[in-house]
């Protein structure tokens, strides 16, 4: 008869207590946790980067596919049409719970989880977008709604809304 390794054993068993234990909606340590949480917004930063609780833990979020006209960057001046980005953010999210829906890339350089926002079922991030107040910004692996962003992009351009008649 022939024996498993003993790994092999604890392995499967690994496996189907992954299987069967329910996500419970925040990030585990290892990043490891559900795509999906939701989120408490307590602080934004800029126009595209914001502060949320999670379970017991703050994190930073970039949004992912935009990018807003600098308001907070040392030694740097404020960016056309970046008040009026943040401005948006902060009324909309600031103190709100929003699903995030995690890139496929977790974190970017600084450290900031990457994160779709949906407030009430709208892709917020889209909402920047087509209000003129981003540009897209597509950085692999994290481009699931980029052909969308492109889209919303392309009309505020040609409609001259936000940034694309100010700037």
């Amino acid at each position: 008869m022939r024996r498993g390794r003993p790994g092999s054993v604890l392995l499967l068993v690994g496996v189907a207590l992954l299987i069967v234990r329910p996500w419970d909606g925040e990030l585990s340590a290892g990043e490891s946790g559900p795509s999906r949480v939701d989120a408490y917004v307590t602080r934004v930063v800029d126009g595209d980067t914001i502060e949320a609780r999670i379970g017991d833990e703050v994190e930073d979020v970039r949004l992912i596919g935009v990018d807003t006209p600098e308001t907070v960057k040392p030694e740097a001046p404020v960016e056309c049409f970046g008040a009026e980005a943040s401005s948006f953010t902060h009324r909309v999210l600031e103190g709100q719970t929003v699903r995030l829906v995690l890139g496929a890339e977790r974190r970017d350089v600084y450290d900031r989880l990457l994160a779709y926002a949906f407030i009430d079922h709208e892709l917020f991030n889209a909402e920047l977008v087509r209000r003129g107040l981003a540009r897209t910004l597509r950085i692999p692996p994290n481009t699931l709604h980029s052909a969308l962003f492109r889209r919303l992009e392309l009309r505020a351009a040609r409609a001259g809304r936000g940034l694309w008649g100010a700037c």
